[in-house]
């Protein structure tokens, strides 16, 4: 099976291609540029460097959200676009997730960490179990001191991941109780790669969608439309 995955939820843009237990190709790139200036560019050139004809994918994976909200619209548009054009379902997984395959089998809590800014964070609890990826607590926004209480009351080690680990990263260290890691470089970013493994997963359970069905997960209204709200109930 060949699953064609993307990431643009975040500062990252990542494409990547899987064939079954092989990652032929993935393309990564954290560096100052829209997605919408790399992440067609960076597919192409994977397709060139593989000799990919894109018909022979099985099905096309993305990171749905949460995250960014321009980063989720270029990524949905991208796989909508695809999908349609070559009749293949989409496999949206939840960003969060796909951050937490980033530290496979570990025996430690994952907690990725997303910026969403105003002393919040798009975050979740993982923990894998015999090679499974266990939810033990599914992506929400929330904010930074109650999912440091979280860890506290669950008593495991923590490992941490994500863009919001540098922004956040004097709290948890002054209000962690249980030992805590902060994952390395490597892996410590979205990656297509990750996206691409978890919806093998997802695509085995029949948890997929058609191209025109698709939509990205938010998970909170964009920052124009609370102001716009507000603005509404001032009036």
């Amino acid at each position: 099976m060949r699953i064609l995955a993307l990431d643009s939820s975040g500062l990252v843009a990542s494409v990547a291609l899987l064939e079954d237990d092989n990652l032929l190709a993935e393309y990564t790139v954290n560096y100052k540029k829209t997605h919408s200036q790399t992440l067609l560019p960076m597919l192409d050139e994977i397709v060139q460097m593989t000799d990919m004809d894109l018909a022979s994918v099985d099905a096309i994976a993305v990171a749905k959200g949460p995250g960014s909200f321009t980063g989720l619209r270029i990524g949905s548009a991208t796989v909508k676009g695809l999908g349609l054009a070559l009749d293949k379902p989409i496999i949206g997984i939840p960003t969060v997730e796909g951050l937490a395959m980033n530290l496979y089998d570990t025996d430690a809590v994952i907690c990725p960490l997303m910026d969403a800014r105003r002393n919040q964070v798009y975050t979740g609890i993982y923990k894998f179990q015999e090679g499974t990826l266990q939810v033990v607590k599914d992506q929400t926004p929330l904010g930074i001191e109650e999912i440091i209480d979280a860890l506290n009351l669950l008593g495991q080690k923590v490992v941490f991941l994500g863009d919001g680990v540098p922004v956040y990263k004097d709290m948890l260290e002054q209000n962690m109780v249980v030992p805590y890691s902060f994952a390395p470089a490597h892996v410590n970013k979205q990656r297509a790669g990750a996206i691409g493994v978890r919806a093998f997963e997802y695509y085995k359970q029949g948890l997929y969608n058609s191209a025109a069905d698709f939509e990205p997960d938010y998970l909170r209204l964009s920052q124009a439309e609370r102001e716009r709200m507000e603005k509404g109930k001032s009036q």
